[in-house]
Order: structure tokens, then C-alpha cells, then sequence
């Protein structure tokens, strides 16, 4: 192994994060580019993506922002061709564009449903479509392609005001684990990363009060996005034969 592979593990790879511009993206976007990766950053908000950008070029990182609602399936495509063109043939791809909006079922705030269903599955699966045949084309040359899902421990866990968020979580840890059996066998790893509670920007979009006093009240157990970054990351570097399957990280002081 030479000095720059021990160095730099995922020098040569070429990483995308959707939903880039905040929270787990951003800090997974800086750790992988400080491991060596060329990452193209996704998400809607220009101005936060072009701020990333700079601060990892300035420590000598490539990267690359492109605003993007991953919510259009047509710009999404477009942006892959884009990445492919500007960086190289996408090998990682973290899918981590998401909402969550807990609220009491009955207030029936459909316009929240709808938000979290259009975001945490239908972007994922645009992401998904619009980048498998680059991870695919990666792995038929044998080297290391990965797609890592941001899910949660709602997925599975039972939280009272969180149905629709955990319904559309569940969706992300099975699909993942469904794809993994399909594309597994073209080389092609897929990972669920399921974080129990992360301080992020999240919270701050919560509507219902009960909801943000429970999170407010948590933060001094909750873990950190650099921690669900440094996961990431060690799931990326593991020899191609070694798939994690589901990554479930826990604040060590959260019971459930």
C-alpha cells in the first residue's frame, strides 16, 4: 500500500451527497473529501453549498456544488451527467436528503405527510435511478462502488408522533437492504445508516412544541453529524468484499 492510499483511502473515488448543505451531508462531505475524495455537493440552498465548497478546497480538496431539489427527477439525471463530466464516474453515493415534521396524527397536517413522503423516498429514489448505472459501471471494472442510505432508528423503533417519518424510514432500511441482495451481486455494496438522535438542523423545522422540547431537551446526549460522517466513512473504506448492511449508531446515554 502506498503512502498516499494509507493517507488518503478514498483518494481516486468520486463522492456525491445529496443533501449537502447541512447537518450529516455537510460534515460526511468534509471528512470524505479530507480522505481524499473528489464530492460533488448537493442540495437547494446555492449559497450554504458554495461556502462548503470553498472551505474544502482551501484545505486542498476537490469539490464541486450544484443546487438541486432531489425532488425533480429530470434535474437530478441532469446532474449526474454533470458529475460524471466534471469529476469522473460517481463511485459513492450517500443519499441523505431528508425532512422530518413529527405532529399528532389527528391535526392532520397533510401538507407535512406529503413533504416527508416526496423527500425521504421519492428524492431518495430519484437519486437512486439516476446514479446505480455510474455505480454500476464502477463495479464491472472491479473497483469499490458504494450507496449509502441515511436512514434512522425510527425504522424500526416506535416513536409516538413520528408515524409518517418512521414510515417513510422503514421504506429506506428495507429498500436498502432489498437492493443490497440485487446489486450486491454486480459488486455494487449498499449501506443503511441508522442514527439514533443526531443534533442537526432537522429539529429546527419541527412544528409541533412537544416535539422540539424533546429534542431541546436531549442535546446532551445526542451524538454529533461528525460522528454519523466518521461511520460513513469507515463504511466507504472497507476492502470491497465487506458490505455493512444496516449501521445502527446510538448515543450512548439514549435507552431506545
Amino acid at each position: 500500500m502506498s503512502a498516499l492510499t494509507r493517507n488518503n483511502p478514498l483518494a481516486g473515488r468520486v463522492a456525491v451527497i445529496a443533501g449537502a448543505s447541512s447537518g450529516i451531508g455537510e460534515a460526511t462531505a468534509l471528512r470524505l473529501a479530507d480522505l481524499g475524495a473528489k464530492v460533488a455537493l448537493l442540495a437547494r440552498r446555492e449559497d450554504r453549498l458554495a461556502v462548503l465548497a470553498a472551505k474544502i478546497e482551501k484545505a486542498g480538496g476537490t469539490a464541486v456544488a450544484i443546487a438541486l431539489d432531489v425532488t425533480d427527477k429530470a434535474a437530478v439525471h441532469a446532474v449526474a451527467d454533470r458529475v460524471a463530466a466534471e469529476l469522473g464516474t460517481a463511485d459513492l453515493v450517500l443519499n441523505n436528503a431528508g425532512v422530518m415534521l413529527p405532529a399528532p396524527i389527528e391535526e392532520l397536517h397533510e401538507d407535512q405527510w406529503q413533504n416527508q413522503i416526496d423527500l425521504n423516498i421519492s428524492g431518495l429514489m430519484n437519486v437512486i435511478g439516476a446514479f446505480t448505472p455510474q455505480l454500476l459501471a464502477v463495479a464491472a471494472e472491479g473497483r469499490p462502488a458504494d450507496l449509502i442510505n441515511t436512514s434512522s432508528i425510527a425504522a424500526k423503533n416506535i416513536f409516538p408522533k413520528f408515524a409518517v417519518y418512521s414510515g417513510t424510514k422503514a421504506f429506506v432500511t428495507h429498500m436498502s437492504v432489498t437492493l443490497r441482495a440485487e446489486l450486491g451481486q454486480k459488486g455494487v455494496r449498499v449501506s443503511a445508516i441508522e442514527p439514533g438522535m443526531v443534533i442537526t438542523e432537522l429539529e429546527t423545522h419541527i412544528t409541533d412544541a412537544g416535539a422540539r422540547e424533546w429534542f431541546a431537551g436531549a442535546h446532551d446526549v445526542m451524538l454529533h453529524a461528525e460522528d454519523i460522517a466518521e461511520t460513513i466513512a469507515f463504511t466507504a473504506i472497507l476492502p470491497r468484499r465487506a458490505n455493512l448492511q444496516q449501521v445502527t449508531v446510538m448515543p450512548t446515554g439514549q435507552p431506545a
